[in-house]
């Protein structure tokens, strides 16, 4: 019989180390109301302000904001001085907070934390259950993402992105399709279809909202190369039109569908000959000991958990989950029938892998 002993050191440290999430947990619901009230950019912008100072130049309750800049003070995020009772963002902390300080501004990522939280409740029975929660759940979910996909893809789109393509800003000067695949918004879509006029560009999303606005802002553009519709990939496979498109993009998308391999498979078939499939998602391994190190392992397990993983399940689907991997990834495109796949990374984006496909 073996005895083990408590480590009374190690527990406490553990102890030590729970406290902390829950602080830094907390920290993350008010750092995203302080992007969504601007709370963050006033500050920055205006320097050192009262509360109440804060309040008028924000348009905002002085009681909620004196709150929330406690919060912030003692998350040692704003800095405070007791004699002039005045806060101060630092410029080092605005740089990641505020909206100037866009792609880097992690107050827009903050905003998945209280959000996934808001379907705690059914995430909890699909754990005794079965089962997922679908994606009309989460509320915001699609104006969110659009916000971060701003960041990640549409900030570099251009200038880095599609050059990762050999030959594809060549031939959408000239005039080809493009189909994106679910395009959420359609911020990235808008922007290539601004950019290359002589190219027609389409986008499927399943979010009926999504679509209602990426038509709203096409609309409001006066953009007559780009159309969306509101679709259902998970029979793409068969329902994809052979041979229709020179270039098929997705961004951040095939981990979450209910079939990515069907997905994908339609993406094959909807390749014109010499077409090329661009497809930018999560940067990790298919195994868990192996993004034990990754700088947003656990936020990443978390969001799949509560999001990614759950609304495939609801669909009936494989749950495939956000860190599905660069392994399992080019597994699946093997199947789908691509032979050549290389993988590109981005010195300013560690979260995302491009994968560059030709059949």
């Amino acid at each position: 019989m073996t005895t083990t002993t408590f480590d009374t050191e190690r527990a406490e440290a553990f102890a030590g180390r729970m406290l902390d999430t829950l602080n830094s947990g907390a920290l993350a619901v008010m750092i995203s109301v302080g992007h969504r009230t601007g709370l963050f950019d006033t500050l920055a912008d205006a320097g050192d302000l009262t509360s109440d100072e804060l309040a008028e130049a924000s348009g905002l309750h002085e009681r909620y904001v004196r709150e929330w800049l406690a919060a912030m003070t003692t998350g040692r995020v704003v800095e405070y001085e007791p004699t002039t009772q005045r806060y101060r963002l630092p410029a080092e902390h605005a740089a990641w907070l505020t909206r100037a300080a866009s792609p880097d501004n992690l107050a827009v990522t903050a905003q998945f934390i209280p959000l996934v939280g808001t379907v705690e409740d059914e995430v909890v029975r699909c754990f005794r259950e079965g089962g997922g929660v679908p994606y009309e759940r989460f509320g915001r979910f699609h104006e969110v993402m659009a916000e971060d996909s701003d960041q990640t893809v549409l900030s570099s789109l251009l200038s880095h992105i599609l050059p990762l393509v050999e030959g594809a800003e060549e031939r959408l000067e000239a005039g080809v399709s493009l189909l994106d695949l679910g395009c959420g918004r359609g911020h990235a879509l808008l922007a290539l279809a601004e950019r290359f006029p002589r190219s027609r560009f389409v986008g499927y999303d399943l979010s009926s909202e999504a679509i209602a606005h990426a038509r709203e802002h096409a609309a409001s553009r006066a953009l007559g190369n780009v159309e969306f519709a509101v679709r259902d990939l998970s029979t793409f496979d068969v329902d994809a039109e052979p041979g229709s498109f020179d270039l098929v993009t997705t961004f951040d998308a095939v981990h979450d569908q209910a079939r990515p391999l069907a997905l994908l498979r339609g993406i094959r078939r909807s390749l014109a000959e010499g077409g090329a499939y661009l497809m930018q998602d999560v940067h990790g391994s298919s195994h868990v000991h192996e993004n034990l190190d990754h700088p947003g392992g656990t936020l990443l397990y978390t969001i799949s958990t509560m999001h990614c993983m759950t609304v495939s399940l609801a669909q009936g689907g494989e749950g495939l989950g956000t860190l599905w991997g660069e392994q399992k990834a080019r597994e699946l495109l093997t199947q789908a029938g691509f032979e050549a796949v290389e993988v590109h990374q981005l010195e300013h984006d560690p979260f995302n892998a491009y994968f560059v496909v030709r059949a």
